[in-house]
């Protein structure tokens, strides 16, 4: 079974951060988020030296359980492991859109925004949830951001009440039709001739890591021997005690990296249901 350390592992010792557009099609912008998409495939199952996609995909078949459709969460589920999201950005700090499925600090089986079929892929009730968020250019990856979602959000209830009032607001205006649906709400039949339907979605949108961890994210380049104009960096933050429930071997894996600008540190961050709780963690970085 793979698992995040296995990836910065692959990353960091394969050092390629070109991503092959594979994708077909004319949206560019969708065709450069299937690229990342398959870079954080090939980096957790070992297959970024692989260049036949057939051979990708019998390598995936052993490493993961789901590989997402569009608009369901999550992306990418390893069996026996984590559930992974994946999300493209190409501006360096720009916020991350999540359309109408808020913020997750894990996935649940019985939530209702997932598929019959993710559902049902393999024995499952939870999983902890990560958030690799790519920097890239149409080619190359600049940065990534691999983020545990509970140190990243807040627990469910915590947005489920905003949407959950925003639902009951909807049903109390008077003399509409409601639909059911997964989103906000669903008004039809709103003129006279009964043709015009309402859909109400929400729009959501969290803050990019690199500003939600700007108090830890220094970049110290004398002791990381690093050049002043970098061309990649890979941060990780992993709670502690997620660190140290992976294997020894993948622990033994990470601690014996040697290379110019790779880094573990112990670190601390503020718990995203309580700011004045601090969560122990591991701060792990590669920067050339």
């Amino acid at each position: 079974m793979t698992n995040i350390l296995e990836a910065i592992v692959n990353i960091v010792e394969n050092s390629s951060f070109k991503i092959t557009q594979h994708a077909s099609g004319k949206n560019r912008a969708n065709n450069v988020g299937e690229a990342l998409e398959l870079y954080i495939k090939d980096s957790f199952a070992n297959t970024l030296d692989v260049e036949e996609m057939k051979n990708k995909l019998e390598i995936f078949n052993t490493k993961f359980s789901w590989l997402g459709v569009q608009n369901h969460p999550p992306d990418i589920m390893i069996k026996g492991g984590d559930a992974i999201e994946v999300k493209k950005i190409q501006s360096a700090k720009s916020d991350l859109a999540l359309n109408s499925s808020y913020p997750k600090s894990n996935i649940s089986s019985s939530s209702p925004m997932i598929t019959e079929e993710c559902r049902n892929c393999e024995d499952w009730k939870e999983k902890d949830l990560i958030y690799c968020v790519g920097h890239t250019t149409d080619d190359t990856l600049k940065s990534l951001w691999m983020v545990y979602g509970n140190i990243y959000a807040a627990k469910h209830e915590t947005y489920q009440k905003i949407k959950n009032i925003i639902s009951s607001g909807v049903e109390e205006i008077p003399n509409i039709e409601l639909a059911k649906t997964k989103e906000l709400g669903r008004v039809n039949k709103v003129d006279p001739l009964g043709i015009t339907n309402l859909r109400i979605r929400g729009m959501w949108q969290i803050q990019n890591p690199i500003k939600v961890f700007d108090y830890l994210h220094v970049c110290k380049r004398q002791s990381l021997k690093v050049p002043s104009n970098k061309t990649f960096e890979l941060i990780c933050i992993i709670p502690s005690i997620k660190y140290l429930s992976f294997s020894d071997i993948s622990i033994r894996k990470i601690e014996g990296l040697s290379q110019d600008g790779f880094t573990i540190e112990d670190a601390k961050v503020k718990d995203p249901n309580n700011p004045a709780n601090l969560i122990s963690c591991k701060l792990i970085r590669y920067i050339l």
